[in-house]
C-alpha cells in the first residue's frame, strides 16, 4: 500500500487565502493523503471556511490562540502519515508536488532521506511568481547544507520539504521561539537528523510574500522578535557544531553571525554584545555588518546609517509597487467577463 502523506496547515486569521490553500492541498494528485488544519484561535471567518471542507480525509482542529509553533505541533499530534508536508495557510502547492516527491521516496526507500523541491515567490498570482534559485536547490549532504546556508546566507522555504515521520520524530517538535526564523531553526534539526537531501525540481510550491498575517511573520514586538531571532541563530549554530567541530565550521558560524548582524546593529546593544561574544568564542571578530554591494557606494558618500536606511527602504518601495501591480492583475482576472 502507498505511504500516507499528511498535509499540515496551521491557520490564523486566514479567511482571505485559506480556501485557496486548502483546495491546493486537497487537489494533490497523490491519492493516499490526509489534510489537517489547525485553527489557532482566529478572530475572523477562518474556522467557518475550513469547516466546509471537513471530511474523512480533511480534519479540522480548533484551539485557542497559542502561536505558530503550537499550531504546527497540534497538527503533528493529529497526523497519521508516514510522510509530512508543512503548508502555511496562505501558500500553495502545485497539484503534483507531493506525487513528484513520492516517486523518489518509493524509488529510494530510505526514511532517513529528506526531500526538497523548487519554489516560487508570489503576491497574488502564482503564475506570475518569481522562481527561486540558489545553491541549496540541489542534492546535498547534511554538512553541504549547513556550509552553504551559513557561508552563503541561503535558505529554503518550508513548503519545499517532504519529511518522513521517522526524521520528524528524531528532529523533535517545533519550538515556541516566536522568531521570524522558526522554520530555519526547525529544519536545521531535520537536516541534521537526515542522511542527506534529495532535490526534486519538478516538485513545485508557491510562497506568498507580503502577507503580514502569515505565520512566516512574527506578531510580536520588534525587540521580542529580535531576541527570538538571536535564540534561533544560537540554536542553528549549536546544531551545526554538533555535526562538525572544525576551524572551517567555526568560521562558517562567524559568517552566519555577520550576515545576521544587520538586524541588530546599531541599536540593540545588549544583543550585539551577545553576538560579539559568540563570534569571539568561535575564534572570530565582528564590527559593522556588511551592506549589499550596490549600497557600499552610498555608504562611502552618505555614511553607514543612511546607506542602511536606503537598503531597507528602496527594496520595500519596489516590492510595494510590484505587489500593487500584481493585485490589480489578480483583481481584474477575477472580474466576470461581459
Amino acid at each position: 500500500m502507498a505511504a500516507l502523506v499528511s498535509i499540515l496547515i496551521p491557520a490564523y486569521n486566514a479567511e482571505r487565502w485559506v480556501q485557496q490553500t486548502l483546495e491546493a492541498a486537497i487537489g494533490q494528485t497523490y491519492a493516499n493523503k490526509e489534510v489537517i488544519v489547525v485553527n489557532d484561535g482566529s478572530r475572523d471567518g477562518t474556522l467557518e471556511i475550513v469547516k466546509r471542507f471537513e471530511s474523512a480525509r480533511v480534519k479540522i482542529v480548533d484551539q485557542p490562540n497559542a502561536g505558530g509553533a503550537a499550531a504546527r505541533n497540534t497538527a503533528l499530534a493529529h497526523a497519521q502519515g508516514d510522510y509530512l508536508q508543512w503548508l502555511d495557510h496562505d501558500d500553495l502547492l502545485a497539484t503534483d508536488k507531493i506525487s513528484e516527491q513520492m516517486k523518489h521516496v518509493q524509488k529510494i526507500g530510505d526514511e532517513q532521506r529528506l526531500f526538497s523541491g523548487s519554489f516560487s515567490t508570489f503576491y497574488f498570482c502564482p503564475d506570475r511568481g518569481r522562481i527561486a534559485t540558489g545553491p541549496l536547490l540541489r542534492g546535498l549532504s547534511p554538512l553541504d547544507y549547513f556550509y552553504t546556508k551559513f557561508e552563503q546566507d541561503e535558505w529554503l522555504h518550508t513548503t519545499c520539504w517532504l519529511v518522513s515521520r521517522q526524521l520528524t520524530e528524531r528532529a523533535g517538535p517545533w519550538l515556541d521561539l516566536r522568531s521570524p526564523d522558526d522554520d530555519g531553526e526547525y529544519f536545521c534539526r531535520v537536516v541534521a537528523a537526515s542522511s542527506g537531501i534529495v532535490f526534486v525540481p519538478t516538485a513545485k510550491s508557491y510562497w506568498r510574500v507580503g502577507n503580514t498575517a502569515s505565520f512566516s511573520y512574527s506578531r510580536e514586538s520588534s525587540v521580542a522578535s529580535l531576541r527570538a531571532m538571536l535564540e534561533s541563530t544560537r540554536r542553528c549554530i549549536a546544531v551545526f557544531r554538533s555535526l562538525e567541530e572544525s576551524e572551517r565550521s567555526r568560521k562558517a558560524c562567524v559568517t552566519f553571525l555577520r550576515n545576521r548582524l544587520i538586524y541588530f546593529y546599531p541599536d540593540q546593544k545588549e544583543m550585539l554584545s551577545q553576538i560579539y561574544a559568540m563570534a569571539e568564542e568561535l575564534g572570530g571578530t565582528l564590527s559593522k555588518p556588511p551592506l549589499l554591494p550596490h549600497y557600499e557606494m552610498v555608504r562611502q558618500i552618505l555614511g553607514w546609517k543612511l546607506a542602511k536606511r536606503a537598503q531597507d527602504l528602496i527594496p520595500n518601495l519596489k516590492n510595494n509597487a510590484m505587489r500593487a501591480i500584481d493585485k490589480f492583475i489578480y483583481d481584474r482576472s477575477r472580474q466576470p467577463s461581459n
